[in-house]
């Protein structure tokens, strides 16, 4: 059997599928000069190769399958799987519609599809409900899918394959930029867990599946079979909370050593899940950069939506001693809770700059369909095109704020955080007493216009 692989690539802005919005996908569509430069940016550092795809076709492999692979252009196959997303939707069934008129059938796969099958049902043959290796299995053991496909989770996740990355996408060069972390060009994704152990309400990464974790071993076989085939790879591993765990973590970091494994690497996880010590051991073999959750500096806010803060001097502290090891730090940021009003928005931002990663995202509160959040703020929704689910569009009507505020705010996030001398000073890692006393005068300067624009809006929507 020829089985396809679709990684439809999307038009418009950049497009982060996969496992990003735990499979919802984002697209940022550039609405100002800084997140023109930052979705520039993506482009050359977030564009990774799917990790659901590489495990596809690491099963179709090993049971003697013939495998291809595309990002859109139609190819000669017997069944295709398309990743499914909600920001690229449209894209993805005009491409099934094109393959099934050649007569091949088509399954969908991703949360996309399993939470909103009504978005793929007309252009697939079948659309896994659920994580896709199962059903998967199943299909490729003579069953023929149609319809919706039950497709449980598989609970040992050491009995699975490891991703085949050379049958997924071209080998791409990588190049390392001081002081980035991540090379130009991205680096292979690579899941220690699967779903989230947390409670937060609007995150989609705990809602397709259970909370399972891979033995330290079968990580480190994976790591090793990687390393075999690409010298000193950048590992970016996906899992929400990477250092849930932190003996685990340290086993990681020995096991690594004792195999004399030279890698680079990065994780998302909590701050608090995070110390000192365990980030200089993880530095010594080769973690290089850590994303975390900030969302808002109200503890109150994130209680509402079930998630647990972390206290400033710890989220400090761990700033702190990722610049000492040179860590690059990427914090993110939710805008527009029901709590949220300007001024709790605007004291985010700011406490987003004074925190000091090296860099930050801001998004808008998403009201994603399948997450508890979707259920209290349905009625809220106004936003009738799906695609517009991206992150970056306000979606819902606010309470305090309207939609242009919203947007304005989001684009001031990036303004305000970016366009300050201090920032360079962060990113390129300059510590000097006498540096930052200099380039904190300077961002004094550069404070009053962000400030101007902010009063200047407040007074148009007062009136």
């Amino acid at each position: 059997m020829r089985v396809v692989r679709a990684d439809i690539k999307g038009g418009e802005g950049f497009i982060g599928k996969d496992t990003v919005a735990g499979g919802y996908g984002s697209r940022l569509r550039p609405f100002s000069r800084v997140t023109h430069v930052i979705s520039f940016l993506k482009r050359w550092f977030h564009d990774v190769p799917s990790v659901h795809l590489a495990y596809l076709a690491a099963l179709a492999a090993e049971a003697g399958h013939e495998v291809r692979y595309t990002q859109g252009e139609l190819v000669e196959g017997d069944v295709a799987l398309v990743l499914s997303s909600i920001v690229d939707y449209r894209r993805e069934g005009r491409f099934a519609d094109a393959m099934r008129a050649r007569g091949v059938r088509v399954g969908f796969i991703g949360l996309a599809a399993a939470k909103m099958p009504e978005l793929f049902q007309n252009h697939a043959d079948f659309i896994f409900q659920g994580e896709p290796e199962a059903g998967f299995i199943r299909m490729l053991a003579g069953e023929v899918p149609s319809g919706i496909v039950s497709s449980p989770q598989i609970d040992d996740l050491d009995s699975l394959p490891f991703p085949r990355w050379d049958l997924v996408s071209e080998p791409r060069r990588r190049l390392t930029v001081p002081y980035s972390g991540r090379p130009a060009g991205g680096g292979f994704p690579l899941l220690a867990s699967r779903g989230c152990p947390e409670f937060c309400t609007y995150c989609p990464h705990r809602i397709l599946a259970g909370y399972r974790s891979r033995s330290v071993d079968r990580i480190l076989d994976e790591i090793e079979a990687l390393a075999g085939h690409y010298p000193r790879p950048y590992v970016i591993f996906r899992d929400p909370l990477f250092s849930q765990d932190r003996d685990r973590c340290l086993a990681l970091a020995d096991g690594l050593e004792r195999r004399g494994l030279e890698i680079g690497f990065e994780c998302e996880t909590r701050l608090d899940r995070l110390d000192p010590a365990l980030l200089s051991r993880l530095r010594e073999v080769g973690l290089r950069a850590i994303s975390f959750g900030v969302e808002s500096m109200s503890p109150a806010t994130l209680k509402k939506v079930g998630r647990r803060p972390t206290p400033p001097e710890h989220q400090r502290l761990i700033i702190d001693a990722c610049r000492e090891l040179g860590i690059v730090t990427a914090g993110f940021y939710v805008l527009g809770f029901l709590e949220d009003n300007w001024d709790s928005i605007v004291a985010t931002i700011d406490y987003a700059v004074d925190l000091g990663s090296t860099v930050a995202q801001f998004k808008i509160l998403t009201p994603y369909p399948g997450t508890p959040l979707w259920k209290k703020m349905a009625p809220l929704v106004v936003e009738q095109d799906w695609e517009r689910f991206d992150g970056f569009t306000p979606t819902f009507t606010h309470p305090s704020l309207t939609r242009d505020e919203l947007q304005f705010l989001l684009g001031g996030a990036y303004a305000r955080f970016y366009m300050r001398p201090s920032y360079l000073a962060n990113y390129l890692r300059i510590g000097g007493e006498r540096t930052r006393t200099l380039v904190n005068r300077l961002d004094r300067q550069v404070r009053p216009r962000h400030t101007r624009e902010e009063f200047d809006l407040s007074k148009a929507a007062a009136c």
